[in-house]
């Protein structure tokens, strides 16, 4: 009877294995960030045509997998495959939304994930994650020129924008009305957007990066009443930036937005427009890698009444409490360039690392006991097999520290009138030139890892 149960609970087993997408050695035994080590130090380093190398085949599955090669691409200066690539990914995501129901191979994951770990479960993509898929969807299409490809990429991005916030307004609004308690007064692009004024928690839930791109690209594309709304919601998350309120002043004075450009004007003051010989840089500022998830583990011995006892990993993913790496500054034909924080990609996972800790946990507690009755059906006092399951219970348990490890750690933007004419922008030593006609305004998206930068501009017209 013990050898019947034995060989069932070895067949159950592989066959649930064997149906999970994301069975792996590596995802058995090991765990993303430790695997995707090579590619995550690459990029950080800014070895862009290295880590684009180093970009496995299959590791995490096709949604995020593709994030990866997508972003490490676009880096690399590799355009058309990043664009290929992060369309695989957008394909993949479409694929497990319009699921309606669990699949077999989901319900099959989740068994097999109590007996082994979470990493064999599929990879859903945090709200954070997905608004940057569009926006290098959006960035893929603009490098190649196409302004209404890039205006519906930044459409689809502001709708997973906007689920985002209502999926968490009560939350909003318990911060801005723990923020009014200790008397600060909520922000002008709060007001104007109807948005909570909830400060660092609405950075984490809201991307001012592609709130604000997405405003230049309404713009620029003269859907002006759309590019004004995401300027007011980018103004909500970030107060402060001057680009941002210079945008949102010109946007509600070209629209006659009058009691609105009022309210601006006594918070901001009056802004300046450009003389006739000058043009308009506007520079957007990709800084350092997001930080990876790293694993923490605890080995505990674990008694029934009776005595029995075996050995169990607990193991849960944490984010380590590290500095971002400074960079120095800028110039623009020979002027230091002043930085205003756009995003800070950090926040926004550190706080999804948060919502997602209380279902982890209670995963772990679930495959702790699965993994102790498994044990006690097949060993029955047996001590070799005992010893079998002691180990495979250690080496298996692997914290899931899948996260999207190659976007910037931070986003700034910064602004400048300049005379018109041949611009020349110096990143540590790379310099960048580029030309601008009077009254217009042009768009340099700058990404800067390690000693490297990738560098490239769009004539947006006249804004």
């Amino acid at each position: 009877m013990k050898r019947v149960i034995k060989l069932t609970l070895v067949s159950v087993t592989v066959a649930l294995l064997s149906a999970c997408s994301n069975m792996s050695a590596g995802n058995l035994f090991s765990h993303y960030s430790a695997q995707n080590n090579g590619v995550y130090q690459a990029v950080k380093t800014g070895q862009y045509e290295k880590a684009e190398q180093r970009l496995p085949e299959f590791v995490a599955g096709d949604v995020l997998d593709n994030l990866e090669k997508g972003r490490v691409q676009f880096l690399a200066e590799s355009y058309q495959s990043s664009h290929s690539s992060f369309n695989d990914g957008d394909r993949a995501v479409r694929i497990q939304q319009d699921r309606a129901t669990i699949s077999v191979s989901d319900s099959a994951a989740s068994l097999a994930s109590l007996a082994v770990n979470d990493n064999l479960n599929n990879y859903y993509p945090a709200d954070y994650e997905l608004g940057f898929l569009h926006l290098y969807l959006g960035l893929n299409y603009l490098q190649d020129n196409d302004l209404e490809a890039t205006t519906i990429e930044m459409r689809r991005a502001n709708q997973v924008q906007e689920r985002a916030r209502q999926d968490r307004q009560s939350e909003l609004e318990s911060a801005q009305n723990s923020m009014k308690a200790q008397g600060i007064s909520p922000n002008v692009g709060s007001v104007l957007s109807n948005y909570p004024d909830a400060g660092k928690t609405l950075q984490a839930v809201q991307n001012g990066y592609l709130l604000y791109l997405s405003g230049l690209m309404y713009e620029t594309s003269r859907e002006l009443n759309s590019a004004y709304v995401d300027y007011r919601r980018a103004l909500a998350v970030m107060p402060d930036n001057p680009q941002i309120i210079e945008a949102t002043m010109r946007l509600a004075k070209r629209l006659g937005m009058s009691q609105h450009l009022e309210q601006l004007i006594e918070t901001y003051g009056e802004q300046q427009t450009l003389k006739d010989d000058q043009a308009r840089v506007i520079v957007l500022q990709e800084q350092g890698v997001v930080e990876a998830l790293q694993s923490w583990q605890l080995t505990l011995p674990i008694y029934d009444s009776r005595g029995d006892g075996a050995l169990y990993s607990l193991a849960l993913p944490y984010y380590a409490n590290t500095t971002s790496e400074r960079f120095s500054s800028m110039q623009l034909n020979g002027d230091r360039v002043t930085e205003y924080q756009l995003a800070d990609v950090n926040l926004m996972a550190q706080r999804d690392l948060s919502e997602r800790m209380p279902s982890m946990v209670i995963r772990q507690a679930l495959r702790v006991y699965a993994k102790d009755q498994l044990r006690k059906e097949a060993a029955q006092g047996d001590d070799v097999v005992n010893l079998v399951f002691n180990l495979w219970n250690t080496l298996t348990e692997q914290p899931d520290t899948r996260s999207w490890q190659t976007l910037p750690g931070e986003v700034y933007s910064s602004g400048q009138a300049v005379t018109a004419g041949k611009q020349q922008i110096d990143v540590d030593g790379q310099q960048y030139e580029f030309n601008v006609e009077a009254g217009r305004t042009v768009l340099v998206w700058v990404s800067r890892q390690g000693g490297s930068a990738t560098i490239w501009h769009k004539q947006l017209g006249r804004l």
